[in-house]
């Protein structure tokens, strides 16, 4: 089992045990995906797979508070945002914007990328650098905007 799933078992055996159960419910839901993707892919997830389910329902639930806030139901967005500092205790430490564009600078470099058409192995190496710990559309923005001059 990786590190993240058994970080993720015991902090919901610690949420039963202090009965919190809207706590429970969130981190129940994200085991269910994990879990679910596994049986789909008859493979055992490792922890920059988990990080990536994670990404996604981190995503999911911007957009739906994104959604909420606009049309006024502060009540739903009231639990996104619970939802949303739930799963953010499982991230890594984000990257900033200086730390990102200066690893973004160096793989360019690295690579020898000068056009657009290196952008592709360009982000193929940043992911794997940045697993978790940036946002892939902030990536893919530096890298364009490096790549184009």
């Amino acid at each position: 089992m990786s590190d993240l799933k058994q970080t993720l078992s015991d902090s919901i055996k610690v949420s039963m045990k202090a009965r919190e159960l809207e706590r429970v419910k969130v981190l129940r839901n994200v085991q269910a995906v994990i879990k679910q993707i596994e049986i789909d892919r008859q493979t055992q997830l490792d922890d920059a797979d988990v990080l990536d389910v994670l990404q996604k329902q981190l995503k999911q639930r911007h957009e739906s508070l994104t959604i909420f806030t606009e049309n006024n139901r502060e009540d739903l967005a009231t639990k996104e945002q619970f939802e949303i500092d739930i799963i953010n205790g499982f991230m890594p430490k984000q990257m900033d914007d200086s730390e990102l564009a200066a690893l973004v600078n160096a793989e360019i470099t690295a690579q020898g990328a000068t056009s657009m058409r290196d952008m592709g192995s360009v982000m193929g190496a940043l992911k794997s650098k940045t697993a978790g710990r940036a946002d892939p559309a902030i990536i893919s923005k530096l890298v364009k905007d490096a790549l184009q001059g």
